[in-house]
C-alpha cells in the first residue's frame, strides 16, 4: 500500500523507491509513475535500467550523492521539490532502495508537508532485502539468526559511532548500509565489544546487478580481503552466521555463470 498526504492543490511529489538496481524489482506503481511524471529527480543509486522506464518527455534532474561529493545538498533538494510542485508539476523523487530506509525520505517529506505540498510514497525493495537475496544470504534463519538489525555506517555528522553492544548480540544478522569506508573500524570495534574474530561477514558491491561482486571473510580479515578485491561504493555489508550459507545458496552467481 502507498501512503498519501493531501495538501494544497497544484503539483504533487511522488517519493518512489527504485529498489537495489535490478529494474524488474520495481513495483507496478513505481513503473506507472515513472511513465507519467513530468519531472524525475533521481539519485546516484538509481540504475540505468530503472531510468529506462522514464517517459522520454520527462525532465530529468540528477541530485546524486557520493561520499564527500554532493551534486545538490539536502536543503537544495528539498527546496527544488517544493519549487517544482508549486509550479504545478507532477514530480517523481526517485531513490535507490526504499525511501524510508536510510534514504532521507522522511526529511524530504517533512519539507514538503511544511510547504503544503501534496505527496505520495511508493515503497521499494530496500538494499538489505534485495541484495541479500541476490547474494544468497538469508537475513534470518532458524539455525543462525532470529533477528535482523539494519544500521548505517555513515551518520549525519560524518561519524560511525554505532551502538556496538547491540551489534554483537548472538543469533542475529547485522546489515550495514554505507559502511565500506569505515569497514576496518567497524570490524575492529565489533571484536573489541565481544564479537568473535571469526564471525562471518560479506560485502556486496552492485547487488542484484550483472556486475555484482560478493566478498566473504571474517571480522579479522575482511578489511584486507575487501581492499584486495578493490571494492568500491556503493556496497552493502552483512555480518552474521547466515553468511556461511552464501556458497550453498548463491543462485544469482550460478545463473550468471551459466549465461556466460
Amino acid at each position: 500500500m502507498t501512503q498519501a498526504h493531501t495538501a494544497c492543490a497544484g503539483g504533487r511529489v511522488y517519493l518512489v523507491g527504485a529498489g537495489p538496481g535490478e529494474p524488474e524489482l520495481l513495483t507496478l506503481r513505481a513503473v506507472r509513475l515513472l511513465q507519467q511524471a513530468e519531472v524525475i529527480v533521481y539519485d546516484n543509486l538509481v540504475s540505468d535500467g530503472v531510468l529506462e522506464f522514464v517517459s522520454p518527455t520527462a525532465e530529468r534532474i540528477y541530485a546524486g550523492k557520493r561520499r564527500n561529493e554532493h551534486t545538490l545538498r539536502q536543503a537544495q533538494i528539498n527546496a527544488l521539490l517544493v519549487k517544482l510542485a508549486r509550479e504545478g508539476k507532477q514530480v517523481v523523487r526517485l531513490k535507490g532502495g526504499d525511501p524510508f530506509i536510510f534514504g532521507r525520505g522522511g526529511e524530504e517529506l517533512q519539507a514538503l508537508a511544511a510547504a503544503g505540498v501534496a505527496f505520495e510514497v511508493v515503497p521499494g525493495v530496500t538494499a538489505a532485502a534485495g541484495v541479500a537475496c541476490y547474494a544468497g544470504i538469508p537475513l534470518t534463519h532458524r539455525d543462525y539468526a532470529q533477528r535482523c538489525l539494519f544500521v548505517t555506517g555513515h551518520l549525519k555528522d560524518g561519524t560511525a559511532d554505532l551502538d556496538w553492544p547491540s551489534l554483537v548480540r548472538a543469533n542475529q544478522t547485522v546489515v550495514i548500509y554505507m559502511g565500506l569506508s569505515g569497514l576496518h573500524d567497524i570490524c575492529r570495534q565489533m571484536v573489541l565489544h565481544g564479537a568473535a574474530p571469526d564471525l562471518p561477514i560479506a560485502v556486496v558491491q552492485d547487488g542484484s546487478m550483472p556486475t555484482q561482486v560478493v566478498v566473504t571473510g571474517t571480522l579479522s580479515n575482511m578489511a584486507e580481503r575487501v581492499a584486495q578485491a578493490g571494492l568500491k561504493s556503493p556496497c552493502l555489508t552483512i555480518i552474521g552466521e547466515v553468511v556461511k550459507l552464501h556458497q550453498e545458496l548463491a543462485w544469482y552467481a550460478l545463473a550468471n555463470a551459466t549465461l556466460a
